[in-house]
């Protein structure tokens, strides 16, 4: 079994990703955006467009979100 990647460097593999912002932004751009990628989810630092991108499995992320509801 192959480990998939732990983090992708936005500026060469992502950037025709269609990037979301969290609904619960301020506007200060102190939040997260994500992006759907071949089944996965990107979740990145809207401070830093260019830099890294976590990538989960869709259960992983829904565990970690609903950890905060």
């Amino acid at each position: 079994m192959t480990a998939l990647p732990r983090d992708v460097p936005s500026s060469t593999r992502l950037n025709s990703a269609q990037w979301l912002r969290s609904s619960y932004s301020t506007g200060a751009n102190n939040c997260v955006e994500t992006a759907r990628l071949s089944g996965r989810l990107a979740v990145r630092d809207s401070k830093n467009p260019g830099g890294p991108a976590l990538l989960f499995s869709p259960e992983s992320w829904a565990g970690f979100t609903a950890a905060f509801h």
